[in-house]
């Protein structure tokens, strides 16, 4: 007679370390799987936020206005608006004390767009250590619940004097359990991180092609006013 045990029972009957094991894949599981939906939220709205600014900024309009726009809170200016609105603070500011250089004010207005540059990767980049980290651990991880369930299994099987397939199939369908469970929270945790640092990197070089064209703007703003 043969007895077909369900994918609970296979966990159920696991040892104690293996159920650990299982365990903690679930969690980094749920948590990477959150992670990725919210940072897939958060670079989306990077992306259009950064489309509309655009719109905004070549339209050729006052940029005085723009950042008054930008700052009313009435909307959030977004990474670049964020940017943008640094470099123009620190440009206005220093262009009302006197005995600046022309160039120390251009100087000072890129080194606020850069300083904010950071902090905006920083939000970019946030959870993507994490799902790097479960990528690339949580198949060994599984591996190591796999052998030793392996292990535990063949140890009982020294109790007894005549063994058999059926006395050890369970005990090893129950540890590769372990190991598909690895790869579960692994192969989610890998694609999102390649996909979101991808678009992060994009992101880093629109905001540095801003940088540069708005430090020229500026440039030109310094030395003819």
């Amino acid at each position: 007679m043969q007895t077909e045990l369900s994918f609970i029972d296979l966990i159920s009957h696991a040892s104690l370390l293996v159920q650990l094991v299982m365990l903690a894949l679930l969690v980094a599981s749920v948590v990477s799987w959150a992670m990725i939906v919210d940072r897939y939220r958060t670079l989306k709205a990077a992306r259009g936020s950064t489309e509309r600014f655009e719109e905004q900024f070549w339209s050729g309009g006052d940029l005085g206005e723009l950042y008054k726009e930008l700052n009313s809170g009435e909307q959030d200016p977004g990474g670049i608006g964020n940017i943008f609105s640094a470099g123009f603070r620190e440009f206005a500011r220093s262009r009302r004390t006197r005995g600046i250089a022309p160039e120390a004010v251009v100087e000072g207005s890129r080194r606020s767009m850069q300083v904010a540059l950071s902090r905006e990767l920083d939000v970019l980049e946030n959870s993507l250590p994490f799902l790097a980290t479960v990528g690339s651990i949580s198949p060994y991880v599984g591996l190591f619940g796999t052998v030793w369930g392996i292990m535990h299994s063949f140890q009982a099987l020294g109790n007894v004097q005549q063994a058999s397939l059926s006395m050890v199939a369970p005990g090893i369908a129950e540890a590769l359990i372990a190991t598909a469970m690895g790869l579960f929270a692994a192969i989610p945790a890998v694609v999102a991180y390649n996909r979101y640092s991808n678009d992060v990197e994009r992101l880093h070089s629109r905001y540095e092609e801003f940088i540069d064209e708005f430090t020229s703007i500026l440039q030109r703003q310094a030395h003819t006013q």
